[in-house]
């Protein structure tokens, strides 16, 4: 199968493409909000993997919304598999989310997202919409783990999601364009852990801990219910 990875030079898309994907992404010079060019790229491909986004600036709610648009109806007729996230959900509801239930996305980024997934599921009927939390443990620290390596940071006790090894996360999404399944689907790790949790797991030290202010997404663990979850952070980083 031939794939093409759009942002395939971000974190997630690094890991696509050391597995043989090919590599589209705004610093080779595809904007994914130019149809003609988005087209001309797909050439040649049977199946997409949309990664690239922004999660904030003056260009996020375009390149995500109207980026996201053109490339599932440029996709139509191949297999597409969108990224999206887990803070398309508020975290209000106190347990896990299902992949049925109403999005209430609390932030810019999460309404964009969430704007996103619906253009995906207008414009290309058999997309999988793969939400998925935060990711970790790759060849170069994430964000999240260059964060938690230092030791003057915050971190939130209160907002919970399902860290997920961004290794382990391309090889199923990989398996999954094998799959007729579509529409949303959660992948992320089994264990839903704090903000603050995972931080100490990453520095294997204490962290500073405090609630998160308002106006912040809180319990937004996912359930996978439709395939097997990935391995839980604490089992991940307990081998370690």
């Amino acid at each position: 199968m031939r794939i093409l990875v759009t942002g395939g030079t971000g974190y997630l898309g690094r890991e696509l493409v050391a597995r043989g994907c090919r590599c589209v992404s705004r610093s080779t010079g595809l904007d994914v909000r130019d149809e003609e060019a988005v087209r001309r790229a797909l050439g040649g491909a049977d199946a997409v993997v949309h990664t690239a986004y922004f999660q904030d600036g003056p260009e996020a709610w375009s390149t995500n919304v109207d980026g996201s648009r053109v490339v599932a109806r440029a996709a139509r007729g191949l297999r597409l598999v969108h990224l999206s996230t887990d803070v398309v959900f508020g975290g209000a509801k106190g347990v896990p989310y299902l992949e049925d239930d109403p999005l209430d996305p609390v932030t810019d980024y999460g309404r964009s997202k969430a704007a996103a997934e619906a253009e995906v599921e207008r414009e290309h009927p058999g997309a999988l919409i793969v939400r998925t939390s935060l990711i970790y443990g790759g060849a170069d620290p994430s964000k999240h783990e260059l964060a938690a390596r230092d030791p003057a940071n915050t971190f939130y006790t209160d907002e919970i999601r399902s860290p997920v090894q961004v290794g382990e996360l391309a090889d199923r999404l990989l398996d999954l364009l094998e799959t007729d399944l579509s529409g949303p689907l959660h992948l992320a790790g089994a264990d839903a852990v704090s903000r603050h949790e995972f931080a100490e797991l990453i520095a294997r030290e204490p962290r500073r801990g405090a609630p998160a202010p308002p106006g912040r997404p809180k319990n937004c663990a996912l359930a996978s219910t439709r395939v097997p979850a990935l391995r839980g952070v604490r089992a991940i980083l307990g081998e370690a």
